[in-house]
């Protein structure tokens, strides 16, 4: 009987199949675009991640795992136990900072959320080693407050210490946007019930609005200690000795020249990062803790009692005043003759970057502008296909558009390295090879975010533009792509917003005629040219503010010139 009822199963699969490959037939092109959509999905995504693990284990002889044994020693497990213990700890922190922010901006009614929100959003938008740079500039050799105003000699920032407080303090907006969305749809009213019936503040906290944010929590310690186990800017500026398998992936292949020992440490980062980013993505969005529907109960006003607000006010003004003083000291550090030793103050750090390190300004101008575009209408394109059509490999197509996000950029960098240096696909050192480790890199918050825009338009407004007449095509461009319109702004902004602050994957793919800012940085750091460093940074962050506005214009136009036509 079981075997009747999976024989009919099959059946059943391979009749869908046939009818699925009929119905593209159909459509000649859609079935061209959907195979040209697999080619590059392979090419760019799957591919490089197979050279690196093949690399490991691989080479012209054959299967070797002498050098695997040779890697496999004390060292390396140090640092692997180094950049999981980061991990775990930054994951903890940023998610507890994350999660009170969070509750303070969406439960209460303490004054000044907007700007705390706004606030939040400055290490989302920046390089991701300004932090390190900053706390160089504070707590460093010749650190203002160190040198300045404690008078410490010799100070002695770089290590783990160090690397925990730089990381919670970068990574915690993505905890606090996480958890902001959740924590704004629990009903307000269960939490007035359980008031109602003679609950304490922290009762109703513990049992009610804490449960129910639980999902967003561990999802949010996941997404931070990915975030923090694959970082390459912060622990290359700061780490000191307090080794991490991003770093020495790039020390073994540039320093050492032995790229089968750094693809090792590439991997060794792979598995717990994308085995953490599976659950986050399958696990958890198969859970839920919704007990309501419908919208909201307005009985709920959010905590006014000032012995709840204040302390939440004073942790939000402490935390936001950290950030603003990070922040200030690289725009401070960047006006100042030499820190630590001469404040006048002067334009000479800018006059070197406009005058000797312009290209690489234009460079990394040049490649967010090309990939941008690129990677948002194939971000929308790929979520129609994936939410409106029924074809054969779906699934493979979905797994295979996350795999180079859901990767440490290191792994990115490497496969890149490994796949496009031989005739046919002769890439490195072009700008080509940069804009499509971008796009592929990038896509897939694009592809999320149509996604989800889809899903909450009904395809009976599609069907009605395809009984018409109109192809797939003109209905996707007519139709859909118009609804998908702040989707789209979410996937030209992250997209911009990753290739100018990206490092981990690009310091493997620069060359000597397409440098790049972060490239810059990080050269300018190291040579302890720590002005013109934060005079970059500062550039940097100025043009991804003016292009953010820009395209909050462009979309805005659209949106209105379109209303306004009909």
């Amino acid at each position: 009987m079981q075997r009747g009822n999976t024989g009919l199963a099959f059946q059943h699969q391979l009749k869908t199949q046939r009818t699925r490959l009929k119905m593209l037939s159909k459509e000649p092109w859609l079935l061209g675009i959907i195979i040209l959509l697999f080619i590059s999905l392979f090419l760019f995504s799957v591919y490089p991640i197979l050279q690196v693990l093949k690399l490991t284990v691989y080479d012209e002889t054959g299967f070797q795992f002498d050098k695997v044994a040779e890697v496999l020693n004390v060292h390396f497990f140090q640092i692997l136990w180094n950049s999981l213990q980061l991990g775990i700890l930054s994951a903890v922190f940023g998610t507890a900072i994350g999660f009170i922010f969070a509750f303070a901006v969406t439960r209460t009614q303490m004054r000044g959320k907007k700007f705390f929100h706004l606030i939040a959003m400055l290490p989302i938008i920046s390089p991701p080693f300004v932090m390190a740079l900053s706390m160089i500039l504070l707590f460093g050799r010749n650190g203002m407050i160190s040198s300045g105003l404690l008078g410490i000699e010799d100070s002695d920032i770089y290590g783990l210490t160090s690397l925990v407080v730089i990381q919670t303090l970068g990574f915690f907006p993505m905890a606090y946007l996480n958890l902001r969305g959740v924590l704004e749809s629990i009903d307000g009213a269960l939490e007035d019930a359980s008031l109602s019936l003679g609950a304490s503040r922290w009762e109703v906290f513990r049992t009610v609005t804490f449960p129910l944010a639980l999902p967003a929590i561990f999802s949010s310690l996941l997404l931070v200690f990915i975030k923090s186990i694959e970082d390459f800017g912060n622990p290359m500026v700061i780490a000191g000795d307090y080794s991490t398998l991003a770093v020495q992936a790039y020390l073994e292949i540039t320093g050492m020249y032995d790229l089968k020992a750094g693809a090792f440490m590439a991997v060794a980062i792979l598995f717990p990062s994308l085995l953490a980013y599976m659950i986050q993505k399958y696990w958890l969005s198969k859970k839920s803790f919704v007990t309501v529907t419908g919208k909201p109960s307005q009985s709920s006003k959010g905590i006014s009692d000032k012995r709840i607000v204040w302390p939440l006010f004073a942790f939000c003004s402490l935390l936001t005043g950290s950030v603003l003083l990070f922040y200030g000291t690289v725009a401070w550090g960047a006006f100042v003759k030499v820190w630590g030793v001469n404040y006048t103050l002067t334009l000479d750090h800018f006059k070197y970057i406009f005058t000797l390190g312009l290209d690489s300004v234009k460079n990394s101008l040049i490649m967010a502008t090309a990939s941008t575009p690129i990677t948002a209408l194939l971000g929308m394109l790929i979520a129609y296909l994936i939410i409106r059509k029924n074809f054969v490999g779906k699934k493979l197509m979905e797994f295979s558009t996350i795999l180079t996000f859901a990767v440490p950029g290191t792994v990115v960098g490497i496969g890149y390295v490994l796949a496009f240096n031989e005739k046919p696909l002769l890439l490195t050192g072009t700008a080509a090879i940069l804009i499509i480790a971008f796009t592929f890199r990038n896509m897939t918050v694009g592809i999320e975010a149509g996604s989800n825009s889809l899903r909450q338009v009904d395809a009976s407004i599609e069907e009605a533009s395809t009984s018409l007449g109109a192809n797939s095509f003109t209905t996707f461009w007519r139709v859909s792509l118009p609804l998908m319109k702040s989707a789209m702004f979410s996937g030209l902004v992250y997209s911009f917003v990753r290739s100018m602050t990206s490092i981990s994957a690009v310091i493997f793919l620069v060359s000597v005629n397409w440098n790049l800012m972060t490239v810059s940085i990080l050269s300018q750091v190291e040579s302890s040219r720590l002005g013109v460093a934060a005079a970059y940074c500062l550039i940097l962050i100025f043009i991804i503010l003016i292009v953010i506005g820009f395209l909050e214009l462009i979309v805005n136009r659209l949106g209105s010139s379109k209303r306004g036509a009909h």
